[in-house]
């Protein structure tokens, strides 16, 4: 009798031998529990990123200097542009040579890659487009203010635009594919780069003045009707505030006004670059994400950079651009806390793709690793330091390094949380577990040597519940008091405090924490200026 199971296991086999053939997926995106965990060659994968200047990987003589400074920050992945003006210098004509070296220098950095697509737009603009694009506007249109003039912006509304992207973009994607699938340096793909609308809220060219006129898409109104409770506040009153109302075009709908020419664009912009991602999916269906420059509140639509992927305009965006994985922000505004909230709030995973290179920026990305159990961090620049090895934000990532596999282990299970002090905001509560841990900037201990600044260093910490009353807590600038969850009645006391490190993530303990380290069992203390991982088992006592 013919044995079907056995005959597919000699074939399987045989296809391993023959073609390398395995069951490894490439790079995506997985559930665990409430989160979302990125998945690189079957292993759970968190971005300990950094993101180059502009124009830094324009050529591999540029990035020589650069690839020690990557490495002895602990960083393990590169977010670096990649330019359609120098990929395709002529129509049709592609030059991948330089996307194939930082492939190869990756691989040899031991850093995998996120490529960020500067197709047709570049914070708004349309800088990084070709030079066949740029000289011939009668075929690529530019988008016109209401005074009919044209701005360096490629228009959403032209086909002949749409179509020169996505064949650069289709050809970028497949040629990752051929040169890169089977070792999978190249783990995620940003869509375009900070998408927005500028100087006007809308675009007045003759092919968007015809859409504006025109009803409003059915899938967007199937989409807001099917979604009406769920929708984020800012667009629901927005639609609410003219009457709920299902048919018309973009003025009836949502009203006359900045508001109803933001939404507008939002969708043709997401349109647009879903088509884009779509076309790149059905080549390397890897991880796609597109990222936002935040809007400063007292600024009005056109005054910013409008329509891109915003909280108020999340579901245009998610109606429109099914094939977009992340929705990400670009941190140029200190309001860290309100921003991932805002992005989060829809259950939607996070992922930092940007955030200016400053003192603030090491803790902030332990914070979104811990709290939010982000997918990665990545500040801007990451090039610019003079002395890297002396840089926080390699230690901090040192920690993250260090206890990834528990961090992923237990993500999305309601274990995990993170802290971020400053002056301001000296104090944080968490529950976790058994226990409720009160986190205090170190400053706050009359006896630190810097109580008395009138400005404190940022801090910052992560702790993981690994077992009923054990944790792991790292960081730097933290105290840490605890009691019981349970009875008011009971004390919490330290049972053990550990100083340690994972070696093979393996962990070692340095010291044994008692004394004056824990202030005579009353707290755990990392201090200002020390990066370290303790590990703490708590009791109870009446």
């Amino acid at each position: 009798m013919f044995n079907f199971k056995k005959s597919r296991f000699i074939l399987l086999g045989f296809l391993v031998i023959q073609f390398g053939f395995t069951q490894n997926k490439i790079p995506f995106l997985q559930k665990k529990g409430n989160k979302t965990q990125l998945i690189v060659n079957s292993k759970p994968f968190l971005i300990r990123g950094g993101e180059l200047g502009n124009s830094s990987a324009t050529s591999m003589e540029s990035m020589e200097s650069i690839w020690s400074k990557l490495t002895d920050m602990n960083l393990n992945t590169v977010l670096t542009p990649v330019y359609w003006e120098l990929i395709e210098p002529q129509e049709g004509k592609f030059d991948f040579s330089l996307v194939d070296d930082l492939i190869i220098r990756a691989r040899k950095e031991n850093l995998k890659l996120v490529f960020l697509w500067f197709g047709s737009w570049k914070n708004s603009m349309s800088s990084h487009v070709p030079e066949w694009v740029k000289l011939n506007q009668k075929k690529f249109p530019r988008v016109k203010d209401e005074k009919n003039k044209s701005h360096e912006i490629l228009t959403p509304f032209s086909e002949n635009n749409l179509e020169a992207d996505l064949k650069a973009f289709q050809e970028l994607m497949r040629h990752i594919k051929d040169f890169d699938q089977k070792e999978q340096t190249v783990i995620m793909v940003q869509v375009e780069n900070e998408i927005g609308m500028l100087p006007t809220a809308r675009d007045y060219c003759v092919l968007a003045n015809e859409a504006f006129n025109k009803p409003i898409p059915d899938e967007l109104m199937l989409h807001m009707q099917k979604n009406k409770e769920k929708l984020v506040p800012e667009f629901f009153e927005v639609w609410k505030k003219n009457g709920f109302k299902t048919s018309g075009n973009w003025n009836q709908v949502f009203g006359k006004g900045l508001q109803t020419d933001e939404i507008f664009m939002a969708w043709y912009f997401a349109k647009f670059t879903n088509k884009i991602a779509k076309a790149g999916k059905e080549t390397y269906d890897i991880p796609l994400f597109v990222n936002a420059a935040l809007n400063a509140p007292e600024k009005k639509p056109g005054e910013y950079p409008s329509a891109g992927p915003l909280p108020h305009l999340m579901d245009i965006w998610k109606a429109a651009g099914t094939s977009i994985d992340l929705l990400s922000p670009d941190f140029y505004n200190p309001l860290f806390k309100h921003w991932n909230d805002l992005f989060t709030r829809l259950g939607d995973p996070l992922f930092i793709p940007e955030h200016r290179f400053d003192e603030s920026a090491p803790f902030k990305g332990l914070y979104a690793i811990g709290h939010y159990e982000a997918i990665g961090f990545s500040p801007f620049s990451i090039e610019s330091i003079v002395d890297a090895k002396k840089e926080p934000l390699g230690k901090i990532y040192n920690l993250v390094k260090q206890l990834t596999p528990v961090i992923e282990a237990n993500k999305g299970q309601g274990k995990i949380d993170g802290v971020l002090l400053d002056k301001e905001n000296q104090l944080q509560v968490i529950k976790l577990g058994n226990f409720e841990f009160t986190f205090k900037h170190d400053y706050t201990l009359n006896w630190s040597d810097g109580a008395k600044a009138d400005v404190w260093p940022m801090s910052s910490a992560i702790i993981i519940e690994i077992a009923p009353n054990e944790f792991y807590i790292a960081g730097s600038g933290i105290v840490v008091t605890f009691k019981p969850l349970k009875s008011m009645e009971l004390n919490a006391g330290i049972l053990k405090t550990d100083q340690g490190i994972f070696e093979n993530d393996v962990w070692k303990t340095i010291r044994h924490f008692n004394g004056d380290q824990t202030h005579q069992g009353r707290h755990l203390r990392i201090s200002v200026g020390d990066y370290e991982i303790q590990k703490l088992k708590l009791y109870t006592y009446e």
